[in-house]
């Protein structure tokens, strides 16, 4: 399997740093609001990668934090004159809901900022042990000269980022380039008891002491959206290495940006989309279908004419789902399986795991799993032996379970469809074809339309 490292630019073999065993941080959201359209693909992404890995066999230890202590999160409180924990315990829970909308499995730790000011602190202490921070009246920065190497994941010397745009200026630092790690407590703001008096955590601190904490000073893999690399990543490996000195991940993974019709979304072109917002017009498994349609460190566009064909998409894979349920369940065939149609199912796995392999590739992975519906809808009938129709649906759920398309939950609902179907069978022999209509009639209302085949009623969905 490879990966490509931001670290190195390059696609590299992945070696566990403990055989048969995964640890992978990837970064959460700062819980203030619901989550943009943005923020969605890193969940979704990664969540594939986890995914995958478990696939594979390994045992994979997943940690996403939750950012609870934050500015903006302190700004909505005052907006709504609520406390702010209050604000970020609620969109914690509204998280959770868009994210299992999304198909997006729980972590195996969702640690919180508030949760872990200790190991925090710990760090910071350790730093200023080691000459890396200093405390200025209750501020504590990271000196960023004094660590060898800052810049080498954005790839930017230390003479581009002092003349940069983007530095901070505050007159109370040394130098322009240390960032805080503990920020002195203000009125109206939540604090914590510290060696340099009451305060909160910086923000790239967090995710270096909680990364140390539930994995190791040393991890497999750190993710997150491309926008985190300058200069949240590159300030957690300067904190992290500084500390322990060793190296803080072997693999640095980013995936690209989202553009909206074409442009960088902002809340001042009015294109701004969370994805609550989405949610009210399409089932959200079709914004995850949207976003492995695409190789994750590409950029891609989002549009409603794209996300419409995310979602005929993903009925296809719906439609031949059930068309192998059909099959399967009124096969009048041979008990003995087609050698050759074995073949083609293993040939599908292959390519699959091949694509996957090379850097979590989802769009061939994808088209692999079309490949197969192509193959299934052309090549079994009714005649078709139960084994081969079987073994067709075990592999298409396999797969589509590792992209986390295709909810089984689905089936909870085709047994009313199917039940509907035989009472429309049972009017139309008892030529009460009135009520044959109206049970079409309630069932295209639910999007599923029926074609009356000489094998059968089969249906499809068509939203």
């Amino acid at each position: 399997m490879k990966l490509y490292n931001t670290l190195t630019n390059k696609k590299e073999t992945f070696v566990p740093i403990e055989e048969g065993k995964v640890k992978m941080y990837v970064c959460g959201p700062t819980v203030y609001n619901y989550f943009h359209i943005g923020n969605a693909r890193p969940f979704i992404i990664f969540d594939v990668l986890r995914r995958y890995f478990e696939y594979v066999g390994y045992q994979v230890d997943y940690v996403q934090n939750f950012t609870d202590v934050d500015d903006k999160i302190i700004k909505k409180a005052n907006e709504e004159a609520a406390p702010p924990q209050q604000i970020a315990d609620r969109f914690i829970q509204e998280y959770y809901k868009d994210a299992d909308a999304l198909g997006v499995k729980r972590a195996s730790v969702h640690p919180k900022v508030s949760e872990n000011i200790d190991a925090i602190i710990d760090l910071i202490k350790s730093l200023e042990e080691k000459g890396l921070a200093y405390n200025i009246d209750g501020n504590v920065y990271y000196r960023v000269k004094r660590f060898k190497g800052y810049g080498k994941l954005s790839k930017q010397s230390l003479e581009d980022l002092e003349s940069g745009a983007r530095v901070e200026i505050c007159g109370e630092k040394e130098d322009p380039l240390d960032f805080a790690l503990w920020k002195k407590h203000r009125p109206g703001e939540p604090s914590w008891e510290s060696p340099w008096g009451p305060g909160r955590p910086g923000w790239h601190i967090e995710c270096s002491a909680m990364s140390c904490r539930y994995l190791g000073e040393t991890i497999d893999i750190h993710g997150g959206g491309q926008d985190l690399i300058f200069p949240h990543h590159e300030n957690e490996i300067a904190q992290s290495e500084g500390a322990h000195e060793k190296k803080f991940a072997n693999y640095w993974i980013h995936n690209g940006y989202i553009n909206i019709n074409n442009e960088k979304m902002s809340k001042s072109k009015g294109n701004f989309f969370t994805v609550r917002d989405i949610a009210k017009e399409v089932d959200l498994e079709v914004v995850r279908m949207f976003m492995l349609s695409a190789h994750y460190r590409s950029p891609v566009n989002f549009s409603r004419d794209l996300l419409m064909q995310s979602k005929a998409a993903l009925e296809r894979l719906y439609n031949a789902r059930s068309n192998m349920v059909y099959l399967l369940d009124h096969s009048r065939g041979s008990e003995e399986s087609d050698e050759s149609w074995s073949r083609v199912l293993d040939s599908c796995r292959e390519d699959f795991k091949a694509a996957m392999d090379d850097d979590i590739n989802t769009a061939d992975a994808l088209a692999v799993i079309f490949d197969l519906v192509r193959e299934a809808n052309t090549r079994l009938t009714r005649d078709s032996s139960p084994k081969d129709i079987k073994a067709s649906l075990d592999i298409f759920d396999e797969l589509t379970d590792v992209l986390g398309l295709v909810d089984k939950k689905e089936e909870l609902i085709e047994q009313d469809i199917e039940d509907l179907i035989q009472k429309r069978q049972d009017a139309r022999k008892n030529r009460d074809f009135k009520m044959a209509d109206k049970i079409r009639d309630e069932l295209k209302e639910k999007g599923i339309v029926l074609e009356d085949t000489r094998e059968g009623v089969k249906w499809k969905k068509i939203n």
